[in-house]
Parts: C-alpha cells; sequence; structure tokens
C-alpha cells in the first residue's frame, strides 16, 4: 500500500524564544550536504528583515517574511509562501525535498500547524514532520515566567534543543531541564553548542524525509493550553514595553568603538535587551553582531557584505527601551584609542570617553 505522505514534502518547524540561537545553528547547518536540497522559510520580527543577511543560504531556497508574527497577520504569507515553493518545485527551479521554517522568537506555534493541517492546498503539498524547539540556556528560566510565548513553544515540541550551555552553570542547566521535562514529558532534550552542531544532532529524527510523522497536532494544542494556563498575559508582540526597531550608522566604526559599544550596552541596558543583531561597517570591513540580554556573542568579520549596503544597521527587539535611549550611544562606535605617549592617561581621550558612558543611561 501506498503511503499516505507519499508526495508530500516534510515540513520541520524550527521554533524558540529571542536569542535562543535559531539564526546561529541555521549559519551551522545550510550548505552542509544535509541541507543540499532543503528549501528555508525564515519569518522575521522588526522593522526590517535581516536574519537572511545573516544566513548563507542560496537566494532561490530562501523566502523572508517580514511582516511580523507568524501566528497573526502573517498565517496568509506563509500559506503563500509555501505555494510559491511548491510551484517552482513542480517547474524543477528550484529542485528540494523538505522545507524547514524558522519563525520568529515571538510565534505562538499552534495556529501555524492548524495552516498545514486545514489548508487544502498545503495539506495536499506538504505533511507537518517535526517540530524543533530550542531553549536559551541562560535566560530560558526565566523567559518561562515573564512570557507565555516560550512556555508554548516548549509544550509543542517533538525535540528541545538546550542551547549556550558552555555559558551556563550546570545546576542552572539541571533545574532548566527539569522545567522543560515538566512542561513537555515525551520530547527528547539535548544539550547543544550550536555552534558545533549537525543536521542529526539537531533535528534527529525529524531530518529524515522518508520517516512517518505521526502527530496529533488538536492533541498538541490542548497540552499547550494546559501549559500556558489561561493566558491572560497580553501577546508580546503587541505589548506596549516590547519595542521594535531598525538603527542605521553613516560612518565606520572603529574596532575600539565597537567593543565599547557592546560592553555598554550589554552591561548597563542588558536585562531589557531581548535581542540585537546586526551589520555593522567597522574600518571597512562587514561585521555580524549579536546580543541577547546580557551574554554579547563574539563579533564575526563576514567574508563579504551580504549586499550593497555600507551602513552600519541593527535591529533591536527591547522591553521598555525606547529608539532614541539607543540611538544616542551610537557616537561610541566611533571612538578611538589616543596614540600611544609617555604620559600614563590621555586626559582628552578620557573626558571623551566618560562623556560617552554617560549616555548608557
Amino acid at each position: 500500500m501506498r503511503s499516505m505522505s507519499a508526495g508530500r514534502i516534510p515540513v520541520t518547524l524550527l521554533t524558540g524564544f529571542l536569542g535562543s540561537g535559531k539564526t546561529t545553528l541555521l549559519n551551522r547547518l545550510i550548505g552542509t550536504p544535509a541541507f543540499e536540497r532543503a528549501a528555508v522559510v525564515m519569518n522575521e520580527f522588526g522593522e526590517m528583515a535581516i536574519d537572511h543577511l545573516l544566513v548563507a543560504a542560496p537566494l532561490e531556497h530562501l523566502v523572508v517574511l517580514d511582516n511580523g508574527c507568524i501566528c497573526c497577520s502573517a498565517r496568509g504569507d506563509l500559506a503563500g509562501a509555501l505555494r510559491t515553493l511548491a510551484h517552482d518545485h513542480d517547474q524543477g527551479v528550484p529542485a528540494f525535498d523538505r522545507v524547514l521554517v524558522e519563525t520568529t522568537g515571538l510565534a505562538d506555534p499552534v495556529p501555524l500547524m492548524e495552516t498545514l493541517c486545514e489548508d487544502a492546498h498545503m495539506a495536499s503539498r506538504y505533511r507537518p514532520h517535526g517540530v524543533i524547539t530550542m531553549v536559551d540556556g541562560v535566560n530560558g528560566g526565566g523567559q518561562f515566567e515573564e512570557f507565555a510565548e516560550p512556555v508554548k513553544q516548549v509544550a509543542i515540541a517533538d525535540r528541545l534543543l538546550i542551547s549556550k550551555p558552555d555559558l551556563a552553570a550546570p545546576a542552572a542547566l539541571d533545574r532548566l531541564e527539569a522545567r522543560l521535562r515538566a512542561l513537555n514529558p515525551g520530547a527528547p532534550i539535548v544539550r547543544m553548542v550550536t555552534t558545533e552542531a549537525d543536521a542529526t544532532t539537531a533535528l534527529g529524527a525529524a531530518w529524515h524525509p522518508e520517516a512517518e510523522g505521526t502527530f496529533d497536532w488538536f492533541a498538541r494544542a490542548e497540552r499547550v493550553a494546559r501549559a500556558a494556563g489561561d493566558d491572560r498575559r497580553e501577546h508580546l508582540a503587541s505589548a506596549a514595553s516590547v519595542h521594535t526597531f531598525t538603527l542605521w550608522h553613516e560612518a565606520p566604526a572603529t574596532r575600539a568603538g565597537l567593543v565599547l559599544w557592546l560592553d555598554k550596552l550589554a552591561g548597563l541596558k542588558g536585562a531589557q535587551l531581548l535581542r540585537m543583531k546586526g551589520v555593522l561597517n567597522v574600518e571597512g570591513e562587514p561585521v555580524a553582531v549579536h546580543a541577547v540580554q546580557r551574554i554579547v556573542h563574539e563579533p564575526v568579520f563576514l567574508p563579504r557584505w551580504p549586499d550593497q549596503e555600507r551602513r552600519s544597521r541593527l535591529v533591536f527587539i527591547t522591553r521598555g527601551i525606547e529608539r532614541a535611549v539607543v540611538e544616542r550611544t551610537l557616537d561610541a562606535l566611533g571612538f578611538a584609542l589616543a596614540p600611544r605617549s609617555e604620559r600614563l592617561l590621555d586626559a582628552h581621550a578620557y573626558a571623551r570617553f566618560v562623556a560617552i558612558s554617560g549616555r548608557f543611561r
């Protein structure tokens, strides 16, 4: 008997709260042999889509949704993106054998699953094939207390990945893992240094397209409802205290200025910094930066500019930090060390440092 799944393209959902490491994982996996015939759909929360600039995916395999949360107005656009991919697949350009959907960190995964299951056209072309949820090993525990989204993302998962285990204390990781098991007893839990991951470790059985997925999405939705309680908390994407904005900086940054700015930003505003990503012009070279709360990842010098833009661009998602508060700190990017001299301290350089530091309040 022919399988009911025959001919339908498997769709794997990669979800997780802001800063959990989804794009870092994609950067690690895309371009490897396991992803040679995979299409990737990314959903971006913010004024400007930037994640696609940081992912080394072939353009014909990449659809960027930049209009907000998948679980709200983007449902139609997601269906449109999958229809476009299916049409291209029928034409043979590009050819792909599976789809990986990376959601925004603010996504409720249940409506996305409903789109795949209830839309007749979607159901005839695609089959749900697993939900992978990433959890921040450093900040994840506190996020469950403040936000509904990560609770839902964990409860719905087939596989749970704890990122940044090398940055967290073992006891804290044990407590986090116990919380995850309480929310979702059946899902395997993997502690994973994202930059060292491979497809099998990260995605498990869900990565094998020939495997049959047996998913009861409606039962999962009930589990999510129980995990999240009555969910009186306002949806994070529309909460007044959450701001998303894009900043541009015309002048190239200095290396010293970049270090100063990142250190000050994370140290003084870290608890309110849900996520910051960007591509900066540092002394004429493209540099990718990424910060989540007080964790600042090491800046990465890119081998080439992702497009024709040479200005620095930064996308922020914050809680309680207005655009103007961050914007006035950007002058720090131009900070330059004074030439070495016999004097122990250069008074002018120190005065400028103090003036710049005062803007991080």
